[in-house]
């Protein structure tokens, strides 16, 4: 599969790297595009800034074109967090898209989206406090209204950022539950 791997708000750490490593390992080809252009953050509110001083739009095009050159090839978008929102919002636009992995992340949902059939599969923690349980059951609703064909996972008592070993947020059994699952995910499409 042809994965293109969107980083979190803190920027193009090791651990995207280590997991596009992994998906690597398991037979994929993954890009990691870097949307900050070389600049990580220790916090999130760091990098919350940053992404307000560059600019959604300015960010979203920067994703677009990393993944044109492979759009034509079937991609499945994939993303942490912030990155997550970014893949979501480039897979629904794709028609060509193979899949969503959501790692952490989900975004607003333009009311004409359409797909048919888009396998999306979101892990996310319980509780998140980026992710509340009314904007994941709305999301959810309106991800299925567009045609998708969307698994949730939730991890009680698990960080935002879980699957990061350098963040505090990090589960050990939650990220191994993720990647495993998530992997599966990847097999079936």
């Amino acid at each position: 599969m042809n994965i293109v791997l969107f980083h979190s708000t803190y920027g193009l750490r090791p651990a995207v790297r280590a997991a596009a490593d992994r998906l690597r390992a398991a037979g994929h080809q993954v890009w990691t595009p870097d949307l900050f252009e070389g600049r990580v953050f220790d916090t999130v509110e760091e990098g919350m800034a940053h992404q307000e001083e560059v600019g959604r739009d300015e960010l979203l095009k920067r994703a677009v074109l990393a993944a044109a050159p492979y759009s034509d090839r079937g991609l499945v978008y994939a993303g942490f967090s912030f990155g997550a929102s970014v893949a979501q919002t480039l897979a629904l636009g794709d028609d060509k898209a193979r899949g969503l992995l959501l790692l952490h992340g989900t975004s607003d949902i333009a009311e004409n989206a359409s797909v048919d059939g888009l396998p999306v599969q979101l892990h996310v923690a319980e509780p998140d406090p980026f992710e509340t349980d009314d904007w994941l059951s709305a999301w959810y609703l309106q991800m299925g209204r567009a045609g998708a064909d969307v698994e949730v996972y939730r991890y009680a008592g698990a960080g935002h950022l879980f699957t990061d070993p350098e963040l505090d947020d990090y589960d050990a059994d939650a990220a191994e539950t993720t990647w495993r699952t998530a992997l599966g995910f990847l097999e079936t499409l």
